[in-house]
């Protein structure tokens, strides 16, 4: 099992676009093999590539049950119903705050063999697709918190051991 170290707030490989995946070969294959077995450890949801330093639009997600990966993952659906859902990240550790997320997402993208895949969730399954692909963005959850809320992540970021590691 393959765990690597996660990059925090402040890396600016986190608030970089991702480049899509274009070789599908033992490469590709190892970081996956890496992304799931990082995203199973207690009290994670999802990780994303550039949160272990990884320039490539790649997740994985293990939600109820479900544990999976995308490579090349783009939202083709939101439901316009919306919630207000605390989230976290493992890249900003220790905080939470109440994020606008749909309460449906569809994610299209591709498996290690560069064979089409297609991921549809609801409630916190949806939240997980619609945060890991922000990564691949170049976004944080921070990002779209509302003005006043943004000022308080970094009032509590700024306290925090992890603020100053990159």
């Amino acid at each position: 099992m393959a765990v690597r170290e996660l990059r925090y707030f402040g890396d600016p490989v986190l608030k970089t676009v991702s480049d899509p995946v274009t070789r599908f070969d033992k490469t590709i294959e190892s970081l996956v093999t890496d992304l799931l077995d990082g995203v199973k450890l207690p009290g994670r949801a999802g990780l994303a590539a550039p949160q272990i330093g990884v320039n490539l639009r790649v997740f994985s997600y293990h939600v109820e049950g479900l544990t999976g990966y995308v490579i090349n993952p783009e939202i083709v659906e939101l439901s316009e119903e919306t919630h207000e859902i605390d989230e976290g990240c493992l890249s900003v550790p220790e905080l939470w705050f109440p994020t606008v997320r749909a309460k449906r997402a569809l994610v299209r993208g591709v498996d290690v063999k560069n064979e089409p895949i297609e991921v549809e969730g609801f409630g916190v399954l949806a939240q997980a697709l619609q945060h890991e692909t922000d990564h691949l963005d170049g976004l944080l959850y921070l990002d779209r918190l509302t003005t006043e809320r943004k000022k308080q992540a970094m009032r509590e970021a700024r306290d925090k051991d992890w603020f100053w590691r990159r």
